[in-house]
């Protein structure tokens, strides 16, 4: 009994930490108008800034699964406004994890977060989908991103964009320019026929 008794206090020390080995430690944010890393204390599980990040952001849910699974059935409907990336540093005692995830804050209906399946991460891989987290957008707030979107951040490329339009503006201003010398070098009609003289 007194044996079973130890096996069981040693099991107790034992998970937190494992549970402790598997978060982050660091998160690193960047995004439109925004740059921020924050340390990851106590596993992940709240109460510091890097620790409400993983909860806001289902990081753990993402990562590695859980029951009830709250992920998303798939992406949401919707505007997304501006894209944030959070990469967090994962340590193993040995290899270091860089796990990517994706924040949308000022998403139509609610801040919403994405993990890429299938990243490494110690023995498996993220289970990874798309979370919708209530605290998200006021979590990064905390962290000092502006309550509103930045102004012309909507997710779209604006430089490419611009590039496009006027590479065509340039094919269609040569388009007129060619049909222009095509319609100057065209013999007219009555250049074909021969001078009043020749006729026999």
């Amino acid at each position: 009994m007194f044996r079973l008794s130890i096996a069981f206090v040693l099991a107790a020390l034992v998970v937190p930490a494992v549970a402790a080995a598997k978060g982050p430690s660091e998160g690193s944010i960047s995004g439109p108008g925004f740059s921020k890393t924050v340390k990851v204390m106590n596993d992940g599980s709240g109460g510091s800034p890097g620790g409400d990040l993983t909860q806001a952001s289902g990081f753990f849910p993402a990562a590695f699964g859980q029951s009830p699974d709250p992920m998303l059935d798939g992406k949401p409907t919707g505007e997304l406004g501006p894209r944030y990336t959070i990469i967090w540093t994962v340590p193993t005692g040995g290899p270091t994890f860089q796990i990517r995830q994706q924040a949308y804050p000022y998403a139509r209906g609610g801040a919403v977060s994405y993990m890429k399946p299938g990243q490494p991460i110690f023995d498996m891989t993220t289970r990874g989908g798309w979370y919708r987290g209530p605290e998200l957008k006021q979590t990064l707030v905390g962290l000092g991103l502006a309550v509103r979107a930045p102004s012309g951040s909507d997710g779209m490329n604006w430089t490419l964009v611009a590039l496009l339009a006027a590479l065509g503006a340039v094919a269609a201003a040569a388009i007129v320019l060619w049909r222009r010398q095509r319609g100057q070098r065209s013999p007219s009609t009555s250049s074909t026929e021969l001078p009043a003289g020749s006729r026999t």
